[in-house]
């Protein structure tokens, strides 16, 4: 399966030919500033970042800070003409694994995209996020605002559907058919929502599953 590179780049022209050297070898999405490209990470995800530091109306090394907060861990290369030695020391303290200055050698940053990617990708997991919940499917485990939380494997599933669906109305109907492997009766699905919820949203302040009258449960 090819990677998949993210790339930040304000300039339209070495946007393009950014992609266009690296599609060769990688499915590769550019974005002109960092507006939309969060919710892509969520909804397609990503293997590495490329982020230019001097973005219009941005600084690109305090977005990656912010997505580290938020427990983003995947990859990044700042591609930046900020270029001291403290910019750089800033910007590997913001977030970054690797710092490419502006004027670049194409070879050598493709090198270092290749050496980056064989270092991380065999530890990448498939990972869901929505608002401060964070899953890991591959190893069923859950944060919420980056404080593990300890769920069953009925539960960590039921909370994964709900994620994968997260514009949809589910049926308990629908999630007794793609939730549970065992007991099938309506009432196992109003139970296990009412404990996933104790656990996930302990004071209750935060609603993350809406119950829909007559038809089952959304995300909100």
């Amino acid at each position: 399966m090819r990677a998949k590179i993210v790339i930040i780049e304000d300039e339209p022209d070495l946007l393009e030919l950014l992609e266009y050297r690296l599609a060769s070898e990688y499915d590769v999405t550019g974005f002109l500033s960092p507006k939309r490209v969060q919710a892509f990470l969520d909804e397609e995800g990503a293997d590495l970042l490329i982020v230019d530091r001097n973005l219009k109306g941005w600084e690109g090394s305090e977005f990656v800070q912010e997505l580290r907060r938020q427990g983003y861990d995947l990859p990044v290369i700042f591609l930046s003409a900020k270029d001291s030695a403290k910019d750089i020391e800033e910007g590997f303290l913001r977030g970054c694994d690797d710092y490419v200055t502006k004027p670049f050698n194409f070879t050598e940053l493709l090198l270092r995209v290749k050496a980056l990617l064989r270092r991380t990708k065999p530890q990448t997991q498939e990972r869901l996020a929505y608002r401060d919940i964070t899953l890991f499917p591959a190893s069923f485990e859950a944060y919420i605002d980056k404080r593990k939380v300890l769920l069953t494997k009925l539960e960590f599933r039921l909370l994964l559907e709900l994620v994968k669906n997260r514009c949809r109305t589910l049926s308990r109907e629908y999630l007794l058919e793609h939730v549970w492997e065992d007991t099938k009766q309506e009432r196992s699905v109003n139970v296990a929502i009412k404990r996933l919820k104790e656990k996930i949203d302990p004071d209750k302040t935060k609603n993350y599953i809406e119950s829909v009258r007559g038809v089952g449960y959304k995300l909100c």
